[in-house]
């Protein structure tokens, strides 16, 4: 997949020049200006180098191709699970759907079906299922992986708002995640449907898929929707599926279950691709 993702860091100019600026500042090739801005946003949050596939600040012709950077092979060891965790990041919350809502923040709660775009047929799949919301900072490794096997099926475009995803916002405003910007990826797998959704966020210019590339911008007033029904596009636990930049947040639905989530995991817990995510529960 290019590396065609843009957008100027919000921590560097005012909120007006990044708007203005957006794609040029990101995606340009500033050679010592745009070291010097990777070595300050790297030291400012603390992104640990030694882990990148290349580590070589100065090797990066653009903002955008740091903060897309890759592992080193072997860095996320995968775990022996059903479900693996599919970032870096922290946990926002997690657990059992209240019949169709969804668990943002203490006293608020969204609907599944507007958090797929208002698509009944798809959101009653998840009544009583569960959920994860998991956070990306701006230090964190920004590529999106698989959690399980799974085909791709429907992938939806949602637009809306670009609020900020941190977790005093989260805290703050009632149905965020239904209200940003969104794409929403639908898969079978073993255990059944799954949906993987990417959460647009404060100044995050574009969100990309590794089978489709840019899916925003362009940005629409319209929902707009792919399907894969004559495509077998497969990914295996673990793969990289998606990528977008600065932070933002990856929302999880699963069908009704016996799933059981990894004991260690509580709000706010740091956490880290390919740790156990859940398992489903012995049969018996």
């Amino acid at each position: 997949m290019s590396d065609r993702l843009a957008v100027l860091p919000q921590y560097i100019l005012p909120k007006q020049a990044m708007t203005a600026l957006a794609g040029k500042a990101a995606s340009a090739r500033g050679g010592a200006m745009t070291t010097a801005a990777i070595r300050w946003f790297v030291k400012k949050y603390g992104v640990n180098m030694a882990e990148a596939a290349n580590p070589d600040i100065a090797s990066y012709p653009t903002f955008n191709e740091f903060f897309t950077r890759a592992l080193k092979p072997g860095a996320r060891p995968l775990a022996q699970a059903d479900l693996i965790c599919p970032v870096d990041g922290a946990i926002s919350r997690f657990g059992d759907m209240d019949h169709n809502k969804i668990l943002q923040a203490k006293g608020h709660h969204y609907l599944a079906v507007q958090l797929v775009g208002g698509d009944e047929a798809l959101a009653t799949q998840f009544d009583h299922g569960s959920f994860a919301t998991l956070y990306l900072a701006p230090k964190d490794y920004h590529r999106i992986h698989m959690p399980c096997d799974g085909r791709l099926t429907r992938m939806i475009h949602v637009p809306g708002a670009l609020f900020s995803v941190n977790p005093p916002t989260a805290r703050g405003i009632p149905g965020l995640f239904a209200r940003n910007e969104r794409v929403v990826c639908v898969f079978e797998t073993a255990r059944g449907p799954f949906v993987l959704v990417l959460v647009g966020a404060t100044i995050v210019g574009s969100v990309a898929t590794v089978w489709h590339g840019v899916v925003t911008p362009p940005r629409s007033r319209e929902v707009r929707e792919w399907r894969y029904d004559d495509r077998a596009i497969t990914l295996k636990q673990g793969e990289e599926m998606g990528r977008f930049q600065l932070g933002s947040t990856v929302v999880m639905l699963f069908p009704r279950g016996d799933l059981v989530f990894n004991p260690k995991w509580a709000p706010d817990r740091a956490i880290r691709l390919g740790e156990t995510m859940a398992n489903d529960a012995p049969a018996g």
